[in-house]
């Protein structure tokens, strides 16, 4: 089958949905499928080889000028082509205002738009280049984000839609409410261009179906999996530790969604009660621009709590960082505030043996359901995580039982290969169903776009 995949780039973060994405479109290949991973906005940033094509549609400093200087819509060819090149797009800094969801209402309201908002050029060159360079049998948008193209990409490839939920309602409840209502709004009206949608997760296909006001066969759920290259295989001996002290780990973005200011909160409690230097939290994963302050800010707090000897800010991993990073820890936390749809890391934990401590919300419960791979504590209360923290820590052979369990079913259940079978099964049922949702083709959201020299 050839399969168009388009995926959003992140402005050069590692980011969940990419690794996501790109494991995805591995896996897919890997199988034999003709699957073409497209990027969009800026070049895929994983830390595993990347499966995606070299070119990049929608680039991001053309979307971003083109919303903002009206002239820069007739921008010749060939200078518009230089600024989507991914060496580019991968060396220039985006700046918040690129990337901060609190300042680009206008600008997703005009990706919405499709044909009629201001990054029309950029439709048409995609839409065209699908249509006479690929003939895809189906296409498959990586976020709802992207429905701005499904009008166009079902009037002119005439072939079925795919759209992915992995998160899109973070990014929407940042965006200033007068956007935020709008954009929801259209992206309700949109949906009806797409046959079938895909969930991360059972939580966040139920929640997505009262969100953008789908009905429940609308929406399948494809299980997350992970690339296990590098992780431990099951069946390695994995070492408990019996005497201490505690490495508890965090591994995501560093930024307050991820709840870290919970764990080192959880961290003050664990070592009053452990002792000091009975327990070290090590922290890896992106820091942007904007949350600087927040590590700041949390540093200094940890050093006036006297604990800053067993605080480590290890940053951005790459791959191999990463495995051993995870393979340095007892026990992995990631205490999000909000309801998390994916959750890789967890799954990352788990496939080298890290049993885990998760609140009890979004897509962890059925995660550690189906894993068997840690435990779950009350969510937003810290001392629940500590003491959930600290009686995993006080039973070893629970930990290494846990640790076990969860290792095995991500190599069995929760790995790319099975995350691609799950996905080609939803695909034939769509292109073998004969589905035409052609009551929908033209639809377009009426909105009335800002004003062309509004800020983004």
């Amino acid at each position: 089958m050839k399969i168009a995949y388009i995926a959003a780039g992140a402005g050069g973060m590692y980011c969940g949905s990419c690794i996501h994405d790109n494991a995805l479109a591995t896996a897919l290949q890997r199988r034999g499928e003709d699957a073409l991973l497209m990027q969009i906005y800026t070049p895929l940033r994983t830390d595993e080889p990347s499966a995606a094509s070299g070119r990049v549609f929608y680039g991001a400093i053309n979307i971003f000028l083109e919303q903002k200087l009206p002239w820069f819509r007739h921008l010749p060819g060939f200078l518009h082509r230089w600024l989507d090149r991914p060496g580019l797009l991968k060396r220039i800094p985006m700046s918040s205002s690129m990337t901060d969801a609190s300042d680009l209402g206008a600008l997703t309201l005009s990706m919405l738009q499709g044909e009629k908002g201001r990054q029309a050029r950029e439709l048409k060159e995609l839409v065209d280049w699908l249509r006479d360079s690929f003939q895809p049998d189906i296409v498959h948008l990586s976020n709802s984000m992207l429905l701005g193209l499904a009008p166009s990409l079902r009037r002119d490839l005439g072939v079925p839609l795919v759209c992915s939920l992995q998160g899109e309602d973070i990014f929407l409840e940042e965006l200033e409410p007068s956007y935020r209502r709008r954009v929801l709004a259209a992206l309700r009206d949109l949906a009806g261009s797409v046959d079938h949608f895909v969930a991360t997760s059972r939580y966040y296909a139920e929640f997505m179906t009262d969100y953008l006001g789908l009905s429940a066969d609308r929406i399948s759920v494809a299980r997350i999996g992970i690339s296990l290259d590098g992780h431990r295989r099951p069946g390695e001996v994995l070492t408990v530790n019996t005497e201490g002290p505690l490495t508890l780990g965090f591994l995501a973005r560093i930024c307050p969604e991820k709840g870290l200011h919970d764990l080192c909160a959880a961290f003050r409690l664990l070592s009053d009660r452990m002792g000091q230097g009975r327990v070290r939290l090590s922290v890896a994963g992106y820091l942007g621009g904007r949350d600087r302050t927040y590590l700041a800010e949390l540093t200094r707090e940890v050093d006036g709590w006297g604990l800053s000897e067993y605080f480590d800010v290890v940053g951005e991993v790459d791959r191999d960082e990463k495995l051993r990073f995870l393979q340095s820890l007892d026990i992995l936390s990631v205490p999000t505030t909000y309801r998390e749809p994916k959750g890789l890391f967890v799954l990352e934990a788990m496939a080298n043996g890290v049993p885990v401590v998760q609140p009890n919300h979004g897509a962890f419960p059925e995660l550690i359901a189906g894993t068997g791979g840690g435990t779950l504590v009350e969510a937003g209360s810290v001392q629940a995580l500590a003491d959930g923290i600290f009686d995993l820590w006080q039973d070893a052979p629970r930990r290494q039982e846990l640790g076990r369990a969860g290792q095995e079913a991500v190599h069995r259940r929760y790995n790319a290969d099975v995350m691609a079978e799950e996905t080609m099964a939803i695909y034939e049922r769509v292109v073998g169903s004969g589905i035409t949702r052609t009551e929908s083709s033209e639809i377009q959201p009426s909105l009335e776009l800002p004003d062309a020299d509004s800020s983004v």
